[in-house]
């Protein structure tokens, strides 16, 4: 049986861009990143007992395009005021 050749490939090179708990600024980030044709997903975090802060997610986008991600969502909550904390690391996900 012929399989592509990149059936047999991992790929993991999304990078956890930043987490977010403002909706505003969520729904702000993802127009500009939809706006500059950045491909991107959102993970939200699991409410803990200890946290019970509003719930917040994590941007991720792919590692080529991290830069430019990361310049647009400085330029957003700088401009804002918004609180953001940046994570800049390779995603947990396990795909294979």
């Amino acid at each position: 049986m012929n399989q592509p050749i990149y059936t047999a490939l991992k790929v993991n090179n999304e990078i956890e861009l930043c987490e977010i708990s403002d909706q505003e600024c969520k729904h702000l980030i993802e127009q500009a990143l939809l706006k500059e044709r950045i491909s991107f997903y959102i993970r939200w975090q699991k409410p803990s007992f200890l946290r019970r802060k509003a719930p917040a997610c994590v941007f991720c986008v792919n590692e080529n395009v991290i830069e430019t991600a990361e310049d647009i969502v400085r330029a957003i909550c700088d401009e804002g005021g918004y609180a953001v904390k940046f994570l800049m690391r390779k995603t947990r996900n396990e795909y294979l």
